[in-house]
C-alpha cells in the first residue's frame, strides 16, 4: 500500500498500455484535418519530429518517477526542487492541461459517434466524462483493466488499417513531401500537434499506484513512447498518402475516410468504432490524472483538505474526481475543439519545461539523491526540451495564449489567497467591506445635504437614497462582524508541520 491508502497494483503491461491509451485520444484523429492544412503532406516527418521531441522530456520523466515516486508527478518533483509558487504552478497548469485533454477526448468521441447516430455532441460528451468519473471514483484497478483491453484491440485494428493502407499505397504514384505554408506552417502544426505524445505523463500521474517503480516505471515510459511514435507516424503516413490533403482538410473524420477508400464502407465502420474506443481509454485517462493533481495539491495544503479524502470502500480521490468534473464539464460545454487543442498544448508545453528545470536543478543542488535511472546526456537533453518547449509557444494560438495567461493570473490569486490565511484573508475583506460601506454612507450624506451635486433618480418602488442606505448599513456591520469576531486556533496536522 502506498502513501495514504492509495494501492500499488499496476503491472507492466497495464501501466504501459497505460501510457499508450492515454494519448489514443479520439481527438487526436479528428485534429489531423486541420494539422494537415498547415503542413500538407510534411506532416507525416511532423509526427515523427513530434515524437522525438517528447522522447526528450520522457528520459527526464523516467529519472524523476523513479526518484521521486510520489502522486502528484510534475508537481510533487517540483515542490521537491523548488516548493511554493513554482510547485503549485506546476500542478496547476498539470491539473488545467488534463481538463482540457479530458474535454478534448470526449468531444472528439461525441463527433465520431454522431458520425452513426444523430446526437447533440456536447451533451453526449458530457456524458461520457460523467461516466468515466464515476468508473475513477470505483476505484484505479477497475478502471486500468478497463483500459488495457480497450487499448490492446485499438492497436490490433490501426495496425490492420496501417498494413492495408501500406498494401494500397503501392499503387499510387510515388509520395511527395510538401509544405505550403513553409516552415511557419510547419512549426505551427507541430505545436498543434505537441498533445499526441503525452504517454509519459499518464504514467506518471498513476506512479504511486505503480507496482515496483524503480523498475517498471522507466520501461513502461520507453516503450509507450516508442509505440506511440510509430503507430501515430505509420497512420498519418498512411492516411496523408491515400487521400490527398486538400480532400483530407475537409473531412471531419479523416481516417475514417480514408479507411473507406483502403478498406471499403466496412473498413470506415471498423475504424470509426476502434476510434470510438480509442476515446473512452483516453478520457478515463484524463480523468483519472486530473483527480490524483487535486488530491496532490489538496495533500500538501495548497488546495482545501478535502480533495485529499480517499473514499474508505473504493481508495480513490473521490472528493477530487467530482471537483475535476464540474470544471471539466463546463469546458467541454465550450465545444471549441481546435481552441481546446492549443489549451492542452499551453499547459502541457509549460509543464514539458518545468519538468526538465526541475531535473536540472535535483542534479545540481543534490547530486546524491539516488537515482534508479539516470537520464543521459545530461544537461544537454533538458536544455534542449526547455529550449524547444519555449520556441513551440511562439507558434500557438494568440487567444489559447491570453487564455493562458488568464490561467496564470488565476493560479497566482488562488495560490496567495491561500497562503494568506483565513484569518488575515477575513480581515481584509472585513476592512474593504467597512470602507465601501463608510464611503457608500458618506456619499448618499452629502448627496442629500446638498454639499455635493450628484444626480440619484428615484426607483419607481423604493428611493435609491434608500437603498444606498441599506447597501451601505449591510457593508458596515459585515466589515465589523469580520474584523471583530475571534475564529478558534487550528492547528496544522503534524505531518504538515514536520514537512514545513
Amino acid at each position: 500500500m502506498s502513501e495514504s491508502g492509495l494501492k500499488r497494483e499496476l503491472g507492466l503491461l497495464t501501466a504501459t498500455i497505460f501510457g499508450v491509451g492515454g494519448t489514443l485520444s479520439a481527438g487526436n484523429f479528428v485534429i489531423l484535418g486541420y494539422a494537415a492544412s498547415l503542413a500538407g503532406t510534411s506532416l507525416v516527418i511532423i509526427v515523427f519530429f513530434c515524437g522525438i521531441i517528447s522522447m526528450l522530456t520522457m528520459l527526464s520523466y523516467c529519472e524523476l518517477s523513479t526518484a521521486i515516486p510520489r502522486a502528484g508527478s510534475e508537481y510533487t518533483w517540483s515542490k521537491v526542487a523548488f516548493g511554493g509558487v513554482f510547485s503549485f504552478l506546476t500542478g496547476w497548469f498539470q491539473w488545467t492541461s488534463n481538463i482540457f485533454y479530458a474535454s478534448l477526448s470526449s468531444l472528439g468521441l461525441a463527433y465520431i459517434l454522431s458520425y452513426f447516430f444523430p446526437l447533440n455532441i456536447t451533451l453526449t460528451a458530457v456524458a461520457i466524462i460523467i461516466i468515466f468519473t464515476l468508473i475513477n471514483i470505483g476505484g484505479v484497478k477497475s478502471a486500468a483493466i478497463a483500459e488495457t483491453f480497450i487499448t490492446l484491440v485499438v492497436m490490433a485494428i490501426l495496425a490492420l488499417y496501417v498494413v492495408d493502407g501500406w498494401m494500397y499505397s503501392l499503387k499510387l504514384q510515388g509520395f511527395e513531401v510538401s509544405a505550403p505554408k513553409g516552415l511557419w506552417g510547419c512549426f505551427a502544426a507541430t505545436a498543434f500537434l505537441f498533445e499526441l505524445y503525452l504517454g509519459a505523463e499518464a504514467i506518471a500521474v498513476a506512479q504511486a499506484e505503480i507496482r515496483d517503480p524503480e523498475r517498471v516505471i522507466p520501461k513502461a515510459m520507453i516503450l509507450s513512447s516508442l509505440i506511440l511514435t510509430v503507430l501515430y507516424t505509420s497512420i498519418v503516413y498512411v492516411t496523408v498518402r491515400v487521400v490527398p490533403v486538400e480532400v483530407l482538410v475537409e473531412q471531419t473524420s479523416p481516417i475514417a475516410f480514408a479507411a473507406e477508400l483502403v478498406m471499403g464502407r466496412a473498413g470506415a465502420a471498423l475504424i470509426s468504432g476502434v476510434i470510438v474506443v480509442a476515446g473512452l481509454a483516453a478520457v478515463n485517462s484524463a480523468v483519472m490524472a486530473q483527480s490524483r493533481i487535486l488530491y496532490a495539491l489538496s495533500r500538501d495544503r495548497y488546495l482545501p483538505g478535502a480533495l485529499s479524502a480517499i473514499h474508505e470502500r473504493f481508495r480513490s480521490p473521490h472528493i477530487a474526481s467530482l471537483v475535476g468534473l464540474v470544471f471539466t464539464v463546463a469546458v467541454t460545454l465550450v465545444g471549441a475543439v481546435n481552441f481546446v487543442v492549443y489549451l492542452v498544448n499551453f499547459g502541457f508545453i509549460i509543464g514539458f519545461a518545468f519538468v526538465n528545470l526541475v531535473l536540472i536543478k535535483l542534479r545540481k543542488e543534490k547530486p546524491r539523491m539516488r537515482r534508479p535511472f539516470k537520464a543521459p546526456l545530461f544537461p544537454i537533453l533538458p536544455l534542449a526540451g526547455i529550449s524547444i518547449s519555449m520556441i513551440l509557444l511562439l507558434f500557438m494560438d494568440k487567444a489559447a495564449l491570453i487564455v493562458g495567461g488568464e490561467s496564470i493570473m488565476f493560479a497566482l490569486l488562488t495560490y496567495y489567497l491561500r497562503m494568506v490565511g483565513y484569518r488575515r484573508l477575513r480581515l481584509a475583506i472585513g476592512g474593504i467591506s467597512l470602507g465601501t460601506g463608510i464611503l457608500i454612507a458618506f456619499l448618499t450624506f452629502m448627496t442629500e445635504t446638498k454639499l455635493i451635486a450628484l444626480s440619484l433618480p428615484n426607483l419607481k418602488v423604493v428611493p435609491l437614497t434608500y437603498v444606498l442606505i441599506f447597501v451601505s448599513t449591510v457593508q458596515i456591520l459585515a466589515g465589523t462582524l469580520n474584523i471583530t469576531a475571534t475564529s478558534p486556533k487550528i492547528e496544522a496536522p503534524k505531518k504538515w508541520r514536520e514537512r514545513q
